[in-house]
């Protein structure tokens, strides 16, 4: 018996406005950073525009999987919907933030043999440009980078790309203080590295959840001695706790009632998974003591 019904519209499906609007500004910015990068002929600046295209890429994946996201079910076996597409698609980010991370070291390390002297007041006026751009796209997407795993895709993307834009300003500063062009290279594989580092993080959680881990700050230890101490239960067993998207955590249990408690757990348990452990969709079924037909794996 399931103690939630229903399925609402996912996190990101609320913020899919924000998205939009953040994919629009950069892909503008990403044509004018490209063209300005290749004219001054600054790896920073080269760089952070191939970031802003992974950005453009993962945005558009991300808008793509809120409208998959909330998209009714024709065939009538996907039980669940499809909000898995909002985690797929944070999975895709990962992947093009890794791409652009070795791209951008392997033109690093080759520029070490033959070094290339960047127009610093070009990237100067890109980089501070980009840095207003990414402020303004960080708040857009801040407040829905809390509540979905998608808009936190899209969010670490621009993040990463406003200290790329930090970057390209502190390199041009740097070529033009000491007049040795090797800062723009390292200023470079810096950003690779960090675009890298925040990838991984990100695809940690997107295995979290393919993987069916109990949701972060869910124990399911926790949540098998609550039910426990319900009136009315005697034990509690077959205990699954997983993330099917951001925002929409799922749990089953079987619930051995007390035949002397006279009474029916299964209200007081909804009740419990959903105000202390925020389950709002939770499958319970009650049985009695020797009678459980579950299954033996």
């Amino acid at each position: 018996m399931s103690g939630g019904h229903g399925h609402g519209h996912s996190a990101a499906g609320r913020h899919r406005w924000r998205l939009s609007l953040a994919a629009g500004i950069v892909a503008t910015f990403f044509v004018v950073e490209l063209v300005a990068g290749l004219m001054a002929r600054s790896l920073a600046l080269i760089s952070d525009a191939g970031h802003m295209a992974a950005d453009v890429v993962t945005l558009g994946a991300a808008l793509f999987a809120t409208r998959v996201a909330i998209r009714p079910d024709t065939t009538g076996r996907r039980t669940f919907g499809s909000y898995r597409a909002e985690v797929f698609a944070s999975g895709f980010a990962v992947l093009v933030m890794l791409s652009v991370s070795a791209y951008i070291a392997i033109e690093a390390v080759a520029r070490f043999g033959s070094p290339v002297a960047p127009a610093t007041g070009v990237m100067l006026v890109v980089g501070a440009l980009g840095l207003l751009v990414n402020l303004a796209c960080m708040a857009l997407l801040r407040s829905g980078s809390r509540e979905s795993l998608n808009v936190r895709g899209a969010y670490l993307e621009v993040l990463a790309d406003t200290l790329g834009s930090l970057g390209v300003i502190a390199a041009a500063l740097l070529v033009r203080a000491t007049g040795r062009t090797v800062w723009d290279t390292l200023i470079a594989l810096a950003i690779a590295t960090f675009v890298a580092v925040r990838a991984v993080l990100l695809g940690r959680e997107v295995l979290a959840v393919l993987g069916q881990h109990a949701p972060a700050g869910i124990t399911p230890e926790d949540m098998l001695a609550a039910l426990s101490d319900l009136p009315g239960v005697s034990e509690v067993h077959d205990l699954h706790v997983w993330q099917l998207t951001s925002g929409m955590n799922v749990a089953t249990a079987h619930l051995v009632s007390d035949d002397r408690a006279g009474s029916n757990p299964l209200t007081a348990a909804s009740t419990l998974l959903r105000e202390r452990f925020g389950i709002a969709h939770a499958t319970l079924q009650v049985e009695s003591a020797g009678t459980c037909q579950g299954a033996d794996w």
